[in-house]
Formats: C-alpha cells, sequence, structure tokens
C-alpha cells in the first residue's frame, strides 16, 4: 500500500523524508539571534535583483569585544574586511 499511496501523493514523500514542516528547535525564534546566539545578526543579502538570501553573521570569539553592541550595518561591513568567511549551507530545511 505505501508505494501506491507515494504514487499518488509524492508530496508525503518528500515531507516525511525531509521533514522540512519541523522547526528544531522548538519554540524557538530563530529570526532574532542575537538573543540566543553570542555574536550573531540576522540580515538579508540581495544577490541578484530577484534573489535574496538570508544570513546569519556570527563573528568569532575574539572579536566578540569589538562586536558587542554593534547594529547589523557592522556585521555586514565587517564581511567585506581581511577575516576569513566561513560558509555553512544548512541544507533544504528552511531554517537557518
Amino acid at each position: 500500500a505505501l508505494p501506491f499511496l507515494i504514487r499518488l501523493f509524492p508530496a508525503l514523500l518528500t515531507k516525511f523524508v525531509f521533514l522540512n514542516f519541523l522547526a528544531f528547535p522548538f519554540f524557538v525564534d530563530l529570526r532574532r539571534p542575537e538573543l540566543l546566539l553570542n555574536n550573531t545578526v540576522s540580515f538579508y543579502l540581495t544577490t541578484e535583483p530577484s534573489v535574496t538570501v538570508g544570513v546569519w553573521h556570527t563573528v568569532p570569539g575574539r572579536r566578540a569585544a569589538e562586536a558587542r553592541g554593534k547594529d547589523s550595518a557592522w556585521f555586514e561591513a565587517a564581511l567585506g574586511d581581511a577575516h576569513p568567511v566561513i560558509i555553512y549551507l544548512h541544507g533544504n530545511g528552511g531554517t537557518r
């Protein structure tokens, strides 16, 4: 019966394999990471005219004192300085 149901409803397979309808950790607002993670801010970059990418920028611990109390403009400018940037791609879950 399972192959028959998957054939009729392919969206079920997508939902139950990838579980992208679940948000973990539960009951946490990840749109404001600065409330949970030190030295982290959330903002959006426009890469092309119709493409916007959500970004969390977390500075390393050695720059924590420098980042404390700064706004998102400081974090965005810090992406362009001489320090290396590590990009982590979270996958298809839809949460960062």
